[in-house]
């Protein structure tokens, strides 16, 4: 952890930022059922559990951010989200380890289909929902990872300075690489990204 001081008045004032994984939620941290906010239908993804009680054990806070433009298309309501957070948190708990935070975006694409005049700023791949995290939690970002399985969660993990891994299980179709759309690591489910960060993070 990065210890910052801050003077206040002849004093010195310590604030600890706290390392975290950033984790897409649908086709990364849980089985992608699309448009699901139905709690009896979600399951972590397989060969996720050990990885998740590796970042527990080294300190990083475990956080969601997620695309759910479910919302604006009218296909549930925001607060179903909040019952697939609790679900999520239950599951974790099976597990022993604890869902730091969630956030998520409720808009749709910005596509004339959709009657969208312009982008959000917290829709992946923008870097808001990461960045807002960081400000409420005091998270190091040059020292937090994100998980994601397509390259739009690449491209947000990145430009909000994290470093990236990307789970290649298939989701990500149209492979439209750049700059910020290179993972740092490539690997197959949430276990060999854990291995690959810690032996990281330990160096």
């Amino acid at each position: 952890m990065n210890l910052h001081g801050h003077e206040h008045g002849g004093g010195s004032k310590q604030i600890v930022l706290s390392k975290a994984i950033f984790f897409d939620k649908d086709g990364t941290l849980i089985v992608n059922v699309p448009f699901n906010v139905e709690p009896s239908l979600i399951r972590l993804m397989p060969r996720s559990k050990a990885g998740l009680r590796a970042f527990a054990a080294a300190g990083f806070e475990l956080i969601i951010v997620s695309n759910q433009p479910g919302v604006a298309l009218g296909y549930f309501a925001e607060a179903h989200l909040l019952e697939v957070e609790i679900t999520i948190r239950e599951k974790f708990k099976e597990i022993g380890v604890v869902l730091a935070a969630s956030y998520f975006c409720p808009h749709a694409p910005a596509e004339a289909q959709y009657g969208s005049t312009g982008s959000c700023r917290c829709r992946k791949p923008a870097a808001g929902m990461i960045e807002r995290a960081a400000r409420e939690r005091s998270i190091d970002l040059e020292g937090s990872w994100l998980i994601g399985d397509i390259l739009d969660d690449i491209q947000a993990g990145r430009s909000a300075g994290c470093r990236t891994v990307l789970i290649d299980n298939g989701n990500e179709t149209e492979w439209n690489l750049s700059s910020l759309r290179r993972p740092d690591w490539v690997v197959a489910n949430i276990n060999e990204a854990a291995r690959i960060i810690l032996d990281e993070t330990s160096c």
